[in-house]
């Protein structure tokens, strides 16, 4: 079987990349071990949600995604507050003052894959290998051939990996990585708290690592607790009375103060937080996105939508190509991909790890709140803040500042 791209990993990245690159005209195979979870508002909200960002929005819209997310369970912010962990300063963000009708988006995780699913199903010029593995990967003519656990094999002019952090696509390419473990964990739980979340994402930097509180729709609010790993570990095994009052003194505040009293938690579980990066983004006839090419600290919720911004930069490169009649694979084009999404995940992961690294030590803590007085006092770093963390600005792909898939596939021709 002959395709014109095989995306390895159907998870929130891989599943958009493929549903572009489909409705671009491509086609596409696509490989995972397994089918998403179908989504049912009968259970309850999941303990991995994300903000997604207004780019990255768009970009789902145009793989035929979001209207589906927009159906089912979601909240938007049009707030944002981070916080030092004295409460001295603070940054307070409104998407009305940089004319935006939202901030992002907290949607959990399973539901944007199965919407992606759901739009992949509908296409002509997908086949879906799923379940299925890769089995190995060598090349015939110089075209990538991917033998598969079925006993598939699948002959592409361009391989895509998009099979997460530990990517066995990333291993068969011989590509290294850059790899740093914070010892930390991030714990996620739902919690309600007295006062219900009115569509506010709050973060403040405690010691051990920064606390967020992120709105769901009914007025919960999903947490992320970046912890050192044995306070993690200590925090899992404490009753929910005592996790509660551990959480309540960490967001304490001031009389009007939000978060308050918080009430009730559900189940909690923590993953371990780490930076990677790829040394390259690109091999022969063979590209990376997503978590397979990097992994940033979630600080700024920003590691699926610069996975999607990935995706949307790889379809503008490759059409492009393919109307100037430059090959989908050549060295000329993939390099075009590689240099500009390498450069912008480094900025996003080294300035994450900047930030956490301003934030966590006590010694710090003068140079911190100078630099939050500065930011929340200029108009020009806020707006360029505000740009970056909603996916808008200008070396963003075209998908993500508002361009739709046929003015891309139009402009790009002759």
């Amino acid at each position: 079987m002959k395709f014109d791209i095989v995306v390895v990993g159907a998870g929130m990245v891989g599943a958009a990349a493929a549903s572009l690159l489909a409705r671009s005209g491509f086609t596409v195979a696509v490989v995972d071990h397994q089918e998403p979870s179908p989504f049912s508002l009968q259970e309850p909200v999941g303990l991995r949600v994300s903000a997604i960002s207004p780019g990255a929005a768009s970009i789902l819209a145009e793989a035929g995604a979001w209207r589906q997310v927009e159906r089912q369970r979601h909240c938007p912010y049009r707030r944002m507050v981070v916080e030092d962990r004295e409460e001295t300063v603070s940054l307070d963000f409104t998407a009305a003052e940089f004319g935006l009708e939202r901030l992002g988006t907290i949607v959990e995780n399973t539901l944007v894959q199965w919407s992606l699913w759901q739009s992949l199903l509908t296409l002509g010029g997908v086949e879906l290998f799923c379940p299925d593995k890769v089995a190995g990967l060598e090349y015939v003519d110089g075209e990538p051939v991917v033998s598969l656990e079925s006993g598939a094999t699948i002959v592409c002019s361009l391989l895509v990996g998009a099979d997460g952090a530990n990517s066995g696509i990333r291993k068969l390419l011989g590509i290294k990585q850059d790899h740093w473990e914070y010892g930390q964990r991030g714990l996620v739980s739902v919690v309600q708290t007295a006062t219900p979340n009115n569509g506010v994402a709050w973060q403040r930097f405690h010691e051990g690592g920064p606390l967020a509180f992120l709105p769901l729709s009914d007025g919960s609010s999903s947490i992320v607790w970046s912890l050192p790993e044995a306070e993690a570990v200590r925090m899992l095994e404490l009753d929910e009375d005592e996790f509660l009052a551990e959480l309540d003194n960490a967001v304490a505040g001031g009389e009007g103060h939000w978060p308050d009293r918080v009430t009730a938690c559900g189940p909690r579980a923590a993953f371990p937080l780490t930076m990677r990066l790829s040394k390259s983004y690109t091999a022969s006839r063979a590209v990376l996105i997503g978590d397979a090419a990097h992994v940033v600290h979630p600080l700024a919720g920003q590691g699926v939508n610069l996975g999607l911004l990935d995706a949307a930069g790889l379809v503008e490169v490759l059409v492009s190509a393919h109307n100037r009649k430059v090959g989908i694979a050549s060295e000329k084009t993939l390099e075009k991909y590689g240099r500009w999404r390498r450069s912008e995940a480094e900025l996003m992961a080294h300035g994450m790890h900047g930030i956490r690294g301003l934030f966590i030590p006590e010694e710090l803590g003068l140079l911190r709140r100078l630099g939050i007085g500065l930011i929340s006092g200029s108009w020009t770093a806020r707006e360029a803040f505000i740009k970056r963390a909603t996916g808008l600005n200008r070396n963003a792909p075209a998908l993500a500042r508002g361009q739709v898939l046929t003015d891309l596939l139009r402009a790009n021709t002759g």
